[in-house]
Formats: C-alpha cells, structure tokens, sequence
C-alpha cells in the first residue's frame, strides 16, 4: 500500500479543496464511529479518506473507465444515476493508485453511496461517516444523526442512524427527481424493519 502522505497528495492534487475538506473530514469522523463500534480505528481512517477519491472525475470519464476497465459488479442501474459513478470507479481506483487490497475498505468504497443490504458494520460506518463528517456537512443534521447513536446504544443506534441518513437521501432524489436505485430501496426497507419503529418523526 502507498503511504498515507502519497494518498493525501494524490487526493489533494485530484480533488478540489472542498472535496478534500469533506475526505479530512470523513476519515476523522470514521476513526471516531470505528472506535464506537469495535472496528479498526486506521483501517476507518484510510477508508473515510479515499471514500471519494474518484468524485471529481467528469462523469463521462467515469463511465468510460466503468464501460472499458472495470466492466462487472456493478448492476446497470447503477448507471442511470451519474452520482453513482465515482463510488464504483472509486473502488477500483483504491485498489489501482494506492495499492490497497484490503476486502473491507475495497467494500466501504464500493458501497459509501447507495449502500447494500446485509452491510457490515464497517461498510455501515464509512456510510455514515460520508453522510457526518464535521467539516462539510449541515451542523443541525449532523447533530440529530448523532443524537440517535448516543440515545440509542449499541448497533440499533448505529441503524437508525443509517435509517435516517437513507430517508434523507431519498428525500432528495425525490425532490430533484433523479433515479433512485432498486439498491437503495433494498437497504432503506431493510433498516425500516430492523429499527423503523424506533425512529421518531422529529428526529
């Protein structure tokens, strides 16, 4: 694997400084839910960092990478939506330019978008922690994601945390009528069932 100072370069020189703010950020917040929940601190470190490695790649660029090198394990659909493009291109890339094999970080790129059912509880913290970080994101919303992991303890907190992350995310795509991927209905039905009737409208 390259050093964490070749990363950081690579990702400062490739990403605009606010998408570089934003990786700072989620690899911080990462390290904190890892040590949460009993993961690997580093590990979520490096995960939370390179999560957006491929984000500001012109999105026909992406789907020619995608189309001509990566070519399987992604589901068609997941073309419909360009915002999708960089986590797929992402995955390949860590592996590609830094040299990472590790299968957890691969899956936590892979997966920082439009999530997966049965998600580990790590591919679940590198979610959240893109969603969280506290350089770039809303501070009220970052807060009440936050209040549901302290009030509820343990891995419930970490689902409704998730569970309100997914129907905020949904939200949107409604609201800018984007195409929603049949995978990220799979996981917000998923955690709707898991913990749905835990979570307070208000919160």
């Amino acid at each position: 694997m390259k050093t964490i100072d070749y990363i950081k370069t690579w990702l400062e020189e490739n990403l605009s400084a606010k998408r570089y703010h934003h990786s700072l950020g989620a690899a911080e917040a990462a390290q904190t839910l890892a040590k949460l929940f009993n993961q690997d601190e580093e590990k979520a470190y490096l995960a939370g960092l390179v999560h957006d490695c491929a984000k500001n790649f012109d999105d026909s660029e992406l789907l020619n990478v995608i189309n001509e090198e990566i070519k399987t394990g992604f589901d068609k659909t997941e073309l419909k939506n360009p915002k999708t493009f960089h986590a797929i291109v992402g995955a390949y890339l860590v592996q590609k330019e830094f040299e990472i094999d590790d299968p957890e970080i691969i899956s936590a790129v892979r997966n920082h978008t439009i999530g997966k059912t049965n998600m580990t509880i790590f591919d679940k913290i590198i979610f959240l922690a893109d969603k969280i970080e506290p350089n770039t994101r809303d501070k009220i919303y970052t807060k009440k994601i936050w209040k549901l992991i302290e009030k509820n303890k343990g891995l419930i907190g970490l689902n409704l945390a998730l569970l309100k992350c997914f129907c905020e995310t949904i939200k949107k795509l409604v609201t800018k009528k984007y195409y929603i991927c049949s995978n990220t209905i799979d996981v917000y039905n998923e955690l709707q069932q898991q913990v749905g009737e835990l979570l307070e409208e208000d919160s």
